[in-house]
């Protein structure tokens, strides 16, 4: 159902774009429309403010509320911005590769770029250069106060691999939880039974911890008492050597590819051959992971899929006016020489 100031500010632009109320008509005070669509005072106000934030009116305190001169039209051109952290991380994947071709087929433009952007753009040149955007949220406290002034005013943005709970803005990302499972699931079938996860970051993202209770998830179900906490986090690779012998542990899974590349090297060091002494996964499938030496078993996020559906999303809420819903798309196991069977002979 439409919220009533909804309504209210859509009667009202009808009104004005038809001429019943002209150009420099005073438009009906708050009190007049509180009462013609029974509604506080409040439903009413913010109508007329979401109408003057549209450049439709200007108000005078004292005189009321009248029809202005339309405010200069957006660039006809069809643009979406993609907002990435960094131009070149090598933990992101390569989203573009399904976004493209999505939107070039609706024939709408896309401005890639990073985070630096909006140092120099506030939410109102956003919102008129764009007509809608795609931010990768690399922290989930990160330019809230300019994500809220753009939804505030309606604007189109879906987020990608973390979901803002404060915000309620529709997100596409990973199955995180069902990645960390098959992740563990699969060591467990390979006989394993003491494993921990290595994280890489002191303060956990929301997909890390995703992925770690999926790992939890996995263990709890085939009843395994050993598991790494949460407040033990191994963060600094140079603490996974000394947690490994104590514990007896006989595979990893790691938060993402770097932190497993990174974790196999203080293993290597440290004397241990991989995979014969122990077994270690990572997440993403990045380039590198195939490269290293021994090939990395990793989790797979369909980046394809990802770009695609945050494209779909965001075209679909342009064109309907309406807010899709947030959607999780399915991580696959990439099996390499990083993990084997394990044997208490070996």
């Amino acid at each position: 159902m439409e919220p009533l100031y909804k309504t209210i500010l859509n009667d009202l632009k009808e009104q004005i774009s038809n001429g019943t109320l002209p150009l420099g008509s005073q438009v009906p005070t708050e009190k007049e429309l509180s009462d013609t669509y029974g509604v506080s005072r409040i439903t009413s106000k913010r109508a007329l403010t979401e109408l003057e934030q549209l450049g439709l009116i200007e108000r005078t305190r004292g005189k009321g509320s009248f029809v202005k001169e339309p405010s200069p039209q957006k660039n006809s051109t069809k643009r979406i911005l993609f907002l990435l952290p960094f131009s070149n991380d090598l933990s992101l994947g390569n989203f573009s590769e399904g976004l493209l071709p999505v939107v070039q087929e609706e024939q709408f433009e896309v401005m890639m770029t990073n985070f630096d952007f909006l140092t120099s753009h506030q939410a109102s040149d956003i919102a008129q250069e764009f007509d809608g955007m795609i931010y990768y949220a690399d922290d989930e406290s990160q330019h809230l106060d300019l994500l809220f002034d753009l939804s505030f005013q309606q604007f189109p943005i879906v987020v990608l691999d973390k979901q803002l709970h404060d915000l309620g803005l529709p997100t596409v990302l990973s199955d995180n939880l069902a990645g960390g499972k098959a992740a563990c699931d699969y060591l467990i079938e390979q006989g394993h039974t003491q494993i921990a996860y290595i994280f890489g970051h002191l303060h956990p993202p929301q997909s890390t911890r995703q992925r770690y209770l999926g790992y939890i998830r996995s263990l709890k179900e085939q009843q395994l008492t050993f598991h790494t906490t949460l407040e033990e986090k191994l963060a600094n690779p140079a603490n996974v050597l000394e947690y490994v012998e104590k514990n007896g542990i006989t595979a990893l899974v790691c938060e993402n590819d770097l932190v497993a590349i990174e974790a196999m090297r203080v293993l290597k060091q440290g004397g241990y051959q991989l995979p014969q002494q122990i077994s270690v996964i990572g997440f993403d499938d990045i380039q590198a992971a195939s490269l290293v030496d021994p090939a990395l078993t990793t989790i797979s996020q369909n980046f394809k899929e990802i770009g695609a559906l945050a494209g779909q999303s965001l075209i679909a809420w342009i064109k309907t006016g309406q807010q899709p819903d947030s959607r999780k798309v399915d991580v696959t196991l990439i099996t390499r020489n990083s993990t084997k069977e394990y044997a208490t002979n070996d």
